[in-house]
């Protein structure tokens, strides 16, 4: 979980040291060390070539024969790997055309990919952005020819890593099988050859504990609930959603098993879960000499006890080795010998009880030794988010003591938020530790248009080119995925990228790729994109904060004293109905970095190009997102307008703008109707799919109903502190939670007004959440198909409130 209040404006201060060339030279064998290690885990050659033939298969099966795929040497690519796309030299009609060649199965699907992008002007996206373009593919013995002498694309760095620890909670939770497997794909298309692999760790949890003579009852505090499983693995809460059945535990674990199988077929390394010290409170009870601490209370409402300060082992104590080595080797003993990268992320948004370097060196080296005592040859993959999330706590000494804790080249940090800011440039490339540059981009799955493409572009570069340079990969640890596809495809190239990418002109085949055919409003229109939406310089990390889904929590009678502050708002000027101006309040803003005006512009851009790309997939969901995009923000103004004229003591403009935001809720609800995309229905149902009984039934839907609206615990008039963190802009959430939410709001406010009395937060606070924990416990269906026709709706809605 990202925080709000650990995101904005804090500045890293840590003294420049750079590594000596002998420290680098130890760092790049010990790398490449561990490459020739994990090479020695990759499936044989045949069973890579067919899990790439299964890729093609499932993505083009018309095109099965017009390919083949080769596994061979790093040599032929100067050691490093690479993948290489030739054209068959043909005998007969029946050959394939292309010839692609990789050292892993991974590079033979990147090449696949490459070519189709580049020599085809396909698309591939996640299907819940749209999904695939191919129709721009020629048929079969029509395939276009590359040069003679063929296309090789080296990776620069090794690496192209993928996954938060958070996507497991906020995006995979309910996922089986068949939605894996295509997850699988996509990554291998991509180029992802580090991913995360964090599926079903509770049933090796079970077991190592259960050898400490902790029973399954004794977990039920400890585990969280399947929605909150993540935050309960670091440590953040207990309890919180639970407990995980044995149908649960079973499940997870055969399908960890399916994931771990497919991602070694390919030749990737997954990264398994290792010990942290966070431990079940019963074992203090079994140990009582252990050293074991509470921690501290982390976004809970009144500290309960119940979800709140879970326990930590402190890593001097015996005990902690024995618990991290039998984990890992619980695993190896489950999964094989499949990998040598372990996980582990220490005090996540839990500060260490004292900021001693000797102390957290030792928590260091414990972790590490737990690894190492189970695997040899372990190597620590660890977030870098506490460096910035914490850094008024995690000075150079304290950065470095842990950093250099473990023996050179053992430690990977992920330079986790590097897209916005990049500590590597801050600590002399984490003083000499190697490093992957990765782009956060998105928290608690927020449906938001936004990215910051020229950072993207460079930074990967700039990082690897750099005096001293550590860098060993990229990386994309978004917290959830499935939105937002311009931004993942070009940050997936920068795996294969030695060189900056030219945004405007990479933008202008993108488009051609997204909706398979050059159309040039539409091409126009993500020029101005480009200049807006995915420019976001201000250095703000971006967490949908718009006010139907993140509505303001707070009572603006109380704040008529305070000192006006400028702000933007839409105004009415030649012939639209809504710019930008200048004003001044003192009214909550949510985040807004980009010219709205312009943004609409490019929406009627893309509106005109409707009847070029009706039929078209991408085109619908981009224009969907577009929409709704301008129109959540227009609503942030609407609600604006309100509160002024409750603080005018205007009740007849409260009463029309409060009515207008509750439309927009409304109208944007059944644009987001139209598309398959945008609906809260099959979330739900993915989730009731995986119960087993009445009872897992109703677990299963209260996390999924809790995690994307109220999160974490509520008082009857206290909201929780972590509400609307997992913000969706779904169809069903908006019509059927943030319109009842807004509605009752606005009444206490027109009743405030009517009866001259003050506004009665704590009363509307009562009424709402008494109706969000009836809505989170409720078990009415949504729907999970689309209705209506987006453009048509599109183009309705614009004309309503910009035409």
């Amino acid at each position: 979980m990202r925080i709000s209040k650990f995101l904005f404006l804090i500045s890293i201060l840590l003294l420049p040291i750079s590594p000596s060339s002998s420290t680098k030279s130890a760092e790049s064998e010990a790398i490449q060390g561990l490459l020739t290690r994990l090479e020695a885990k990759r499936s044989p050659p045949s069973v890579q070539e067919s899990a790439a033939k299964a890729v093609l298969r499932r993505l083009l099966p018309t095109h099965v024969s017009s390919f083949q795929f080769k596994i061979v040497s790093k040599d032929i690519c100067g050691g490093r790997s690479c993948f290489r796309i030739s054209n068959y030299k043909k005998s007969s009609k029946n050959e394939p055309e292309i010839v692609i060649e990789g050292d892993t199965a991974v590079e033979i699907a990147s090449g696949l990919h490459w070519y189709l992008k580049y020599w085809c002007a396909a698309h591939v996206s996640w299907d819940k952005t749209g999904g695939i373009q191919v129709a721009s593919i020629p048929k079969p013995g029509f395939l276009p020819l590359v040069s003679d002498d063929g296309v090789k694309i080296q990776r620069p760095v090794p690496w192209n890593y993928y996954q938060n620890v958070v996507t497991s909670s906020y995006s995979y939770v309910w996922w089986d099988w068949e939605r894996w497997e295509k997850e699988i794909d996509w990554m291998a298309l991509q180029g992802i050859n580090l991913p995360l692999a964090f599926t079903g760790q509770e049933t090796i949890w079970q077991s190592v504990f259960s050898d400490f003579n902790i029973t399954i009852q004794d977990l039920n505090d400890f585990f969280g609930g399947p929605a909150f499983l993540a935050w309960a693995r670091m440590g953040n809460l207990h309890g919180w959603g639970g407990p995980l059945s044995k149908n649960w535990l079973d499940q997870q674990l055969v399908l960890q098993k399916q994931i771990l199988s497919r991602m070694v077929e390919f030749g990737m390394t997954p990264v398994l879960p290792s010990f942290s010290g966070n431990v079940p409170g019963t074992l203090k009870d079994i140990f009582p000499s252990a050293n074991i601490t509470r921690l501290g209370e982390w976004n809970t409402i009144n500290g309960d006890t119940r979800w709140c300060c879970t326990f930590l082992l402190d890593p001097s104590d015996p005990l902690f080795i024995e618990i991290g080595e039998a984990f890992i080797k619980r695993q190896i003993k489950e999964y094989g010998d499949v990998t040598d990268i372990y996980n582990c992320d220490t005090f996540n948004e839990n500060t260490p009880p004292t900021n001693d370097p000797s102390y957290i060196s030792s928590l260091g080296a414990a972790i590490f030794k737990a690894m190492s005592k189970a695997d040899k040859d372990a190597v620590w993959l660890m977030q870098g988010w506490l460096f910035y999330s914490d850094s008024s706590f995690w000075k150079p000494p304290q950065m470095k003591a842990l950093l250099h804790s473990v023996p050179f080249g053992k430690m990977i940090v992920l330079d986790l938020f590097a897209d916005v800011k990049p500590i590597w440039k801050t600590s002399s490339q984490f003083y000499g530790t190697p490093y992957i540059w990765c782009m956060l981009h998105n928290f608690g799955g927020n449906i938001e248009m936004y990215g910051i493409l020229d950072a993207i572009a460079s930074g990967p570069v700039d990082a690897r080119i750099s005096a001293n340079s550590t860098m060993v990969g990229v990386g994309t640890c978004m917290e959830g995925i499935e939105q937002n596809p311009v931004v993942y495809e070009l940050m997936s190239e920068m795996a294969f990228r030695s060189n900056k990418v030219q945004v405007q002109e990479w933008l202008k085949r993108y488009s051609q790729r997204r909706y398979g055919k050059a159309v040039p409003k539409v091409e126009a229109s993500w020029e101005i994109l480009h200049g807006t939406i995915y420019n976001c310089t201000d250095g703000i990390a971006d967490h949908n904060t718009d006010f139907i889904v993140k509505f303001p929590d707070w009572d603006p009678s109380m704040q008529m004293h305070i000192a006006p502050k400028r702000r933007r708002r839409f105004t009415p000027n030649r012939g639209r109905r809504f710019i930008f101006s200048e004003t001044s309040s003192p009214l909550p803003q949510a985040h807004l970095w980009y010219s709205t005006q312009d943004v609409v512009k490019a929406l009627k851009l893309f509106l005109d190009a409707g009847g070029d790309m009706a039929g078209s997939l991408t085109y619908r969901y981009d224009l969907v997102d577009l929409t709704r995009q301008v129109l959540s923000k227009l609503a942030n103004q609407v609600y604006l307008d309100a509160i002024i004229a409750f603080q005018d003591k205007d009740a007849k403009t409260l009463s029309s703008e409060s009515r207008k935001f509750q439309q927009l809720i409304k109208d944007i609800d059944e644009l987001l109707a139209a598309d398959d995309n945008f609906l809260l229905g099959p979330w739900l149902e993915s989730a009731k799919k995986l119960a087993l009984n009445p009872s897992e039934l109703k677990q299963y839907e209260w996390n999924a109903r809790t995690q994307v609206t109220m999160w974490f615990d509520n008082s009857k008039s206290n909201q929780s502190k972590l509400h609307d963190y997992a913000n969706k802009f779904w169809s069903g959430l908006l019509e059927g939670y943030y319109l009842p939410r807004a509605s009752i709001y606005f009444s206490h406010l027109v009743k405030s007004l009517k009866e001259n009395e003050t506004f009665k937060l704590e009363d509307w606070r009562k009424e709402w959440i008494s109706f969000s924990n009836e809505w989170q416990e409720s078990n009415q269906p949504y729907p999970v198909k689309a209705q209506g026709d987006a453009l048509l709706i599109s183009k309705a809605l614009y004309e309503k409130y910009f035409g």
